[in-house]
């Protein structure tokens, strides 16, 4: 029992480091020096500027407005999983504001060091909240309730894209051109950033296999939120030689992430083993054409 509180403590403090150093990437490299990013960060600083409204409280208006959204759509374990971090990120976030911390002069010649800087630094407080399961409950469970509600046939990650795509194009219009350029760089730093904390230095794509006796309901979740395609295959225990079913599917790290997730929901005693893809070749979003050399 002291091992698992001991444990609960450390993933608590853990989750609320990486909250402090995304919030420290926000207020001491974005916004100083006039960058914006995709997400709830980057609707409430285009809000701010236009109207005149500190991002902080926008921010913190629109994560509550999604609570109440999810609690709808979605039901009360979805939102148990984010009321956490939803109700106490923007605490962090205003407080880490009123600081007026700046970790980068604001010149211009220091832009694409500031791109950099964020994308690491921001990155790596993103990868400490997903590698222990938490959700900030932004614009993640905002493509949940679409997958859900109006586009079933699109992954979780494509609605991501899609959402981020219309939040920077309007960016554009209120930042410059120049901003939206800046933002693909720290994005790019960042997406690596997050996958290198999670699964260390190597390939973004990873290979998951399922035992569960929800053999049924981890597929059906894979091949119609996750968007991924799934093999199945026989095995038999050693100890208990029972017939199981195992499910295969290669994804990227943040999708086996969510995969995790699901199957800790509706079964405990599932195995889950993962590893990473050197590369994988044929039909599918991260693999290469299959073609000859």
């Amino acid at each position: 029992m002291k091992k698992t509180i001991n444990r609960s403590v450390i993933d608590y403090f853990i989750v609320y480091l990486g909250c402090m150093i995304q919030a420290f990437a926000v207020t001491a490299i974005l916004k100083p020096n006039g960058l914006i990013v995709g997400g709830f960060t980057g609707v409430s600083l285009v809000l701010g500027k236009l109207f005149s409204i500190k991002y902080t409280f926008i921010y913190y208006s629109l994560c509550l407005s999604v609570l109440i959204v999810a609690w709808l759509i979605l039901g009360k374990k979805e939102v148990l999983k984010i009321i956490l971090l939803s109700t106490t990120y923007p605490i962090i976030l205003i407080l880490f504001d009123n600081l007026n911390l700046n970790f980068i002069d604001a010149n211009a010649t220091d832009k694409l060091l500031s791109c950099i800087y964020y994308g690491i630094i921001a990155g790596i407080g993103m990868g400490l909240i997903l590698r222990k399961g938490f959700s900030q409950g932004s614009s993640d469970t905002i493509a949940k309730i679409i997958h859900k509600k109006i586009f079933p046939f699109l992954s979780i990650g494509q609605i991501l894209l899609i959402i981020d795509i219309c939040i920077l194009s309007v960016s554009g219009f209120v930042f410059g051109r120049n901003a939206v350029f800046y933002a693909l760089i720290m994005h790019m730093i960042y997406t690596k950033t997050v996958d290198t904390v999670l699964f260390g230095f190597g390939s973004s794509l990873v290979k998951i296999v399922i035992i569960s006796k929800e053999t049924d309901r981890i597929t059906y979740y894979i091949l119609n939120t996750i968007n991924r395609g799934v093999s199945l295959g026989k095995v038999t225990g050693a100890f208990s030689n029972k017939h199981k079913t195992k499910v295969i599917c290669i994804c990227s790290a943040r999708e086996s992430i969510l995969i995790k997730n699901f199957v800790a929901k509706i079964d405990r005693n599932a195995f889950i083993n993962l590893v990473p893809v050197i590369s994988a070749w044929g039909k599918g979003y991260g693999f290469s054409n299959l073609e000859l050399d």
